[in-house]
C-alpha cells in the first residue's frame, strides 16, 4: 500500500473562524483527511508575538478545536493538536535557528513591515520629545501610564524559523498556504536544504505549497474591498458563531453604491464582492437573477442583501449550534486535544531523535 503524503497546516488562535477561513481552508482540509496524512495544529506559540491574555489564549484554543470538529474534521483520521503540546517543536526551532542567518530573517516581508511601523513610531516620539522638552524621568512616567507600545520582538524576527519547525517536524510533503505565507514556505525549504548540506545528510525534504485549484474559493469582506478578515469592528466578516440578528445587521450594512447607470456596465469592486458572496451562499440561480437585474439597471440591493442574509443564516446556524455543543463538553475537548497530541508526538519524537543523532547529541 502506497504511503500517504503528509500535509501540515496551522492556524493562530486569534478568535472565531469566519466564512473566509471556512471556504478558503477548513472545508478543503476536511476533504483532504481521507487522502492524506494530515497534521492540523493550533499555533499558540505563534500567537505570543501579540501577547494575548492567558484567559483569551485558552478560550481561543478551545474555540478553534471545537470549530475544527464542528466543520467536519475527524480526530480519528487527522491529528488535531495544540502547538505548545509538542515540546519537540521548540527544540527543533532552536536547532534550526543555529543555521539561520540574521540577514535573511530581516529581509522577510512581514518582519520588515512590522519594523517599519516600529521605527516610524520611534521617530515620531523622538520628534515629540524634542519639541516638548520632556526629561527622561517625565518620559518614563508617561510610558508607564500609557502601557506597552508597538515593539519588534525576537519572536517576530524568528517567526519563519518556528514555522519551518512546525512543517519539518512532520517532514511534510505539502503545506496549504495563502499568498502572504509563500515567502515563509520558501524559507522553510532553504532551512531544510541548509541543514542537509551542513551535516551531509538527506534528513528533510522540500515541502511544496498545496494548490486547491478549482476547490479554492476566495471570500471577500463586507467592507467593499480585499478579503474577509478579523477587522477591529468585526463588521467585515461573518463568523461561524454569529447570531442570526448579527448576520442580518452586518450584511444589510455591507458596502454598495447607488446602482448602475448604464446597461451591462462593469461592477465596481465592492459590488462584485457582494455578488461573489451571493454566488457562494445563495447559489448560481440566485446569482444569475440578481446579475440580470444589475445588467438591466433594475437591481434592488436591499432585496439582494435580504436574501443573502437569510441564506447565510441557513448556512451558519448548524455550525454555530454544533460549536456550542462541543464547547460545553470540556471532557470531549480534552479527549480530542490529547488524542491529537499523541499522534503528533509520535511523528515529532521520531524526527527530533533523528536530528539529535545527526548533530551528535
Amino acid at each position: 500500500m502506497e504511503k500517504k503524503k503528509i500535509v501540515v497546516s496551522g492556524i493562530r488562535p486569534t478568535g472565531n473562524i469566519h466564512l473566509g477561513n471556512y471556504f478558503g481552508a477548513i472545508r478543503n482540509f476536511v476533504r483532504m483527511q481521507d487522502e492524506y496524512q494530515c497534521y492540523f495544529f493550533i499555533a499558540d506559540y505563534h500567537s505570543l508575538t501579540t501577547h494575548p491574555h492567558p484567559e483569551h489564549l485558552r478560550q481561543n484554543v478551545k474555540q478553534i478545536l471545537a470549530t475544527y470538529v464542528a466543520c467536519g474534521m475527524d480526530p480519528e483520521k487527522v491529528a488535531i493538536y495544540v502547538q505548545s503540546d509538542l515540546p519537540e517543536t521548540a527544540e527543533l526551532y532552536l536547532i534550526l535557528n543555529m543555521n539561520v542567518y540574521l540577514g535573511e530573517l530581516m529581509r522577510c516581508t512581514s518582519f520588515k513591515e512590522k519594523a517599519k511601523q516600529y521605527w516610524g513610531q520611534l521617530r515620531k516620539e523622538l520628534v515629540e520629545d524634542l519639541s516638548s522638552g520632556e526629561g527622561q524621568e517625565e518620559k518614563a512616567g508617561k510610558a508607564e501610564k500609557e502601557g506597552n507600545k508597538a515593539h519588534v520582538s525576537a519572536g517576530l524576527l524568528t517567526y519563519p524559523t518556528l514555522m519551518a519547525a512546525d512543517i519539518l517536524i512532520h517532514k511534510a510533503d505539502f503545506v496549504p498556504v495563502g499568498k502572504d505565507q509563500e515567502q515563509h514556505l520558501e524559507m522553510t525549504r532553504a532551512f531544510a536544504h541548509r541543514f542537509n548540506s551542513v551535516y551531509g545528510v538527506d534528513c528533510f525534504g522540500q515541502p511544496q505549497a498545496f494548490n486547491f485549484g478549482e476547490n479554492l474559493i476566495k471570500i471577500p469582506g463586507l467592507d467593499g474591498s480585499g478579503k474577509m478578515g478579523k477587522s477591529e469592528s468585526g463588521n467585515n466578516a461573518i463568523f461561524l458563531t454569529d447570531e442570526d440578528a448579527v448576520i442580518r445587521k452586518k450584511i444589510m450594512r455591507a458596502t454598495t453604491d447607488s446602482g448602475p447607470v448604464e446597461m451591462n456596465q462593469q461592477k465596481p469592486e465592492a459590488i462584485a464582492n457582494l455578488f461573489q458572496l451571493v454566488r457562494v451562499l445563495c447559489g448560481e440561480e440566485a446569482f444569475r437573477e440578481f446579475d440580470a437585474a444589475y445588467n438591466r439597471c433594475d437591481i434592488r440591493y436591499g432585496d439582494m442583501k435580504k436574501q443573502l442574509a437569510e441564506d447565510t443564516i441557513k448556512f451558519v446556524s448548524p455550525f454555530r449550534a454544533r460549536i456550542g455543543e462541543i464547547l460545553s463538553d470540556d471532557a470531549f475537548l480534552e479527549k480530542i486535544r490529547r488524542q491529537g497530541q499523541e499522534k503528533a508526538r509520535e511523528s515529532a519524537v521520531r524526527t527530533v531523535r533523528e536530528v539529535r543523532g545527526i548533530i551528535g547529541f
